[in-house]
């Protein structure tokens, strides 16, 4: 199990004109895992069955999404913390900002200390 990565070439981030590029390293993404993917494996660690499994995940994601929609911060303990956030744009004024100063909303993922450690412990590798 390792990381994947390549070399790609950009700009200098925060240099008018761009600077000089550079190479830096960037993610591989190897494929993705779906739900179904998920219950197979999930089976594989557990005495319940694929419907059983399948229903958890789904009523997981029905609450995390009620749950961020109601500005709530979601930790799942080892697994991580989902949490809501927005971009706005500035006004001078407190009394400026309203909805429509808001640009985008998101959720960010603060990953769990498990998670960090089976990521740093993974190791890389360099492919073409």
């Amino acid at each position: 199990m390792a990381l994947k990565y390549k070399s790609i070439q950009r700009i200098q981030p925060g240099v008018a004109g761009g600077g000089a590029k550079k190479y830096y390293a960037s993610i591989v993404i190897d494929g993705e895992v779906t739900v179904d993917d998920l219950v197979k494996e999930i089976e594989k660690f557990s005495a319940l069955s694929e419907p059983d499994i399948r229903g958890v995940i789904v009523a997981l994601e029905n609450v995390i999404q009620n749950k961020l929609a109601d500005s709530k911060m979601i930790r799942l303990e080892k697994l991580g913390t989902l949490y809501p956030t927005l971009h706005s744009t500035g006004k001078d004024r407190e009394e400026d900002v309203d909805s429509r100063s808001i640009r985008s909303i998101w959720v960010n993922y603060r990953p769990g200390s498990r998670i960090l450690s089976t990521m740093k412990d993974a190791g890389v590798k360099k492919t073409v």
